[in-house]
């Protein structure tokens, strides 16, 4: 049988297809070395012998927590502090001064992180919070983040991160005001930890449980899903997004051609998104 990288193409397409129904992630022809480096300590903790006895198993028996390890392996979790800096200098010097004037009355904000990975985006979020906003203190402010997987939801709860992790965009002031320690590795502060609701959520699956909210981070997502799944995510977030809030995508992900809805928004070199609302005043 013709092999890719030691997967077969039918092997490959099998994980394809379970990845793509349970996720709505696309798995392409190159990421087969998904399979081959990350499918391996599964593989060996099932007492199996190679992918091909994986994908035989997976095939002949009910959905079951070998099939979501499987899924949850091939999922891509790349992420980083501060990823790309710009969204979070745009959220510190215009989108959340905003809508604190336009939330004084209620005094209340809810913010989502959809795809959190291993917990840096809303780790992130909520030290910008804690160090430029203290009057936010007395406030009701939600800070949830959700990702499809229970692994890397239970690593985010923990905020343990490895030395190489701590390097990746954050700087040492921030690193020795908000971590701790441990041994080689180091652990966000518990008052920054108790900041994040984090749950597991897929995103193809019912959000009935999610409030509305006035910022949204579904940043490095939408690349990894068909066109059809992007449009069906979209009309799912315009009921989410409260009408003046703030959408950020990845800077290769637009909204553009895929629903009219959103209008983009430049602050500095930070693109976000809001709704076409004639009433809502686009901050300057």
């Amino acid at each position: 049988m013709t092999q890719i990288m030691g997967v077969s193409i039918t092997d490959f397409e099998y994980l394809r297809e379970l990845v793509h129904h349970h996720s709505g992630v696309v798995l392409f022809g190159d990421k087969t070395y998904l399979a081959e480096l990350h499918l391996q300590p599964i593989i060996e903790s099932a007492g199996l012998a190679s992918i091909a006895d994986l994908v035989t198993y997976l095939r002949t028996h009910p959905f079951n927590s070998l099939h979501v390890q499987t899924i949850e392996a091939l999922v891509t979790n790349e992420t980083s502090f501060f990823r790309d800096s710009h969204p979070f200098e745009a959220l510190k010097k215009y989108v959340l001064p905003e809508l604190i004037k336009q939330r004084e009355s209620e005094r209340s904000l809810n913010i989502w992180c959809a795809a959190c990975s291993n917990g840096q985006e809303p780790y992130s979020i909520a030290i910008l919070i804690n160090e430029h906003f203290p009057m936010l203190t007395n406030w009701s402010v939600r800070l949830i983040a959700t990702d499809f997987s229970t692994k890397v939801l239970a690593r985010a709860r923990e905020g343990h991160y490895n030395q190489l992790e701590i390097n990746r965009g954050l700087p040492k002031n921030i690193c020795d005001r908000y971590f701790q320690k441990l041994d080689t590795d180091w652990q966000i502060k518990k008052h920054i930890r108790q900041m994040i609701d984090f749950r597991q959520l897929n995103l193809l699956e019912s959000w009935s449980s999610l409030p509305q909210f006035d910022v949204i981070f579904l940043r490095n997502v939408l690349i990894y899903f068909d066109v059809v799944t992007k449009k069906a995510l979209l009309k799912k977030i315009k009921q989410q997004l409260s009408p003046d809030g703030y959408l950020f995508l990845g800077s290769g992900e637009t909204t553009i051609s895929l629903d009219e809805s959103f209008k983009r928004v430049l602050f500095d070199k930070a693109i976000c998104y809001r709704l076409h609302n004639p009433e809502v005043k686009i901050a300057d």
